[in-house]
């Protein structure tokens, strides 16, 4: 048999953990990788190459790749703050900007990038071109911006994207539609509801994929709620706003985390987005999807609560292999 077509879409430091262990799994993958990106390093080089930002790509570049630590280092190196113009910028976002330049583009770049990482599978950006993410909050209030949501205090409602530079309707990059359509199985997260997944899945040509697909359609759950995002939200608020959305019930299995992160453990320092942890309504969360696993995805490492790559990606491939039988 073919290996099983995967495709895991999100951005963040999210999906990321799913692909470094998705690697070694007999897998076609494909990531699909936010390009709304506006703060940061990635913001600063959008801004003034006018490109798609690098970041998150960056990210899932590495975690895709089996070239040995040192090169990862060497990527992520991050100049420091007394460097002037290069202060706070990844050395690998750079390096993507400059090949973004000679070859005429984000895309174009990475795909050159997936050969010298040894990379198997494909990543595309979401879009070509770079977009930016607009939240409609419940009081009607609009925020332009990725970087600016989580400042204004309100429930978002639901949110879009535009293309930066042009006024053309935000599409799809190439090979991004066949891939949603061609997979036996979709990965939505972990990482930022609004800010990182949705980004994605409002694009028109994407969220029609998504509808017309016949791959099963798995929502990986956040362990922790987001300041300016999900406050109070429960696992089935994340599925019924990915449904919402998508314009109608297109998420078929939810991956939940049930271990307990331990009282005072966050070190909300360092990870100061994260409020507490998202709690359980499997009643609700039954109406919005169609099945759900519930199990101990917890990963705890230097103050923060992740998931545990090889925990998610051993019910991805189980459920992979009982959808094709």
């Amino acid at each position: 048999m073919k290996k099983p077509k995967m495709t895991v879409i999100g951005g963040g430091t999210g999906i990321p953990v799913i692909l470094n262990s998705l690697r070694t799994e007999e897998v076609d993958i494909t990531a699909v990788v936010t390009v709304a990106d506006d703060g940061g390093s990635s913001g600063e080089l959008r801004s003034a190459m006018q490109l798609t930002p690098p970041g998150d790509l960056r990210n899932v570049l590495l975690a895709m790749s089996d070239m040995p630590r040192f090169y990862e280092k060497v990527f992520q190196y991050r100049f420091n703050e007394s460097d002037g113009a290069l202060a706070g910028h990844p050395l690998g976002n750079l390096i993507i900007a400059g090949i973004s330049e000679m070859q005429g583009s984000t895309y174009n770049a990475i795909q050159i990038l997936t050969k010298f990482f040894h990379i198997t599978g494909k990543i595309y950006p979401s879009s070509e071109h770079p977009l930016t993410l607009h939240a409609v909050f419940n009081d009607g209030h609009q925020v332009t911006g990725e970087s600016h949501i989580a400042e204004y205090k309100g429930m978002i409602d639901h949110v879009y994207v535009t293309n930066t530079y042009n006024d053309d309707e935000p599409k799809a990059s190439r090979k991004v539609v066949d891939a949603i359509l061609e997979s036996d199985m979709i990965v939505l997260g972990p990482g930022s509801l609004f800010t990182s997944i949705l980004p994605n899945l409002v694009i028109p040509e994407i969220k029609e994929a998504l509808k017309q697909t016949k791959a099963e359609i798995v929502y990986i759950c956040n362990i922790m709620t987001q300041y300016g995002e999900t406050e109070h939200f429960t696992d089935a608020d994340h599925v019924r706003v990915l449904n919402k959305h998508l314009g109608r019930d297109v998420i078929d299995t939810v991956l939940v985390n049930v271990e307990t992160v331990p009282q005072d453990y966050m070190d909300h320092n360092k990870f100061d987005e994260y409020l507490i942890q998202v709690e359980h309504d499997f009643n609700a969360l039954q109406k919005e999807a169609n099945k759900i696993i519930s199990s101990n995805f917890l990963r705890l490492e230097k103050g923060g609560a992740f998931h545990q790559g090889d925990f998610v990606v051993e019910e991805l491939m189980n459920l992979v292999r009982v959808s094709r039988k």
